[in-house]
């Protein structure tokens, strides 16, 4: 069952819209509510304007965990992966979304839309949903990431 209250962002290109609708209906149906960051139809589009937006949110705050989704789920992670405090983790199985949340602290799921089956993403969202960072010896590997950023970004 979703959490009342927490609002999952979902964002996808041409690729991966189809999933993304199928993701929609199912995680409403357990009672997450989902914001839309589009794409709105199978027409093609480039999925930085889409990814973008829906990272920038997930960097500020503004949501805990996101999904996005494109033909490969390389691009669109590589795009969320562009912001300090997003860590997007592109999944293709139910055990590589839990040990990124545990290990990691992934804030976004990127999925293959194009290589992996519908039901496969959905069990695999819900695992990355439910799932928590364990902390500990993962929060200083973590805090190693960001230091690299600061790093860069001060000399």
């Amino acid at each position: 069952m979703g959490q009342t209250g927490i609002i999952i962002p979902i964002a996808s290109d041409h690729g991966g819209f189809e999933m993304k609708e199928f993701l929609k209906q199912e995680l409403s149906k357990d009672g997450y509510e989902l914001k839309d960051y589009g794409t709105f139809s199978e027409a093609s589009v480039d999925y930085p304007d889409y990814i973008h937006p829906l990272a920038s949110a997930v960097n500020q705050g503004l949501f805990q965990l996101g999904i996005i989704i494109c033909g490969s789920g390389n691009g669109a992670q590589m795009t969320a992966n562009k912001y300090p405090n997003v860590r997007a983790a592109l999944c293709w199985d139910v055990e590589q979304s839990i040990l990124t949340r545990q290990h990691n602290n992934a804030n976004i799921l990127s999925l293959p839309g194009r290589f992996i089956n519908f039901d496969l993403a959905l069990t695999m969202v819900k695992a990355f949903l439910s799932t928590s960072f364990e902390g500990g010896r993962h929060q200083q590997r973590i805090d190693k990431i960001s230091q690299l950023i600061n790093t860069e970004s001060n000399g």
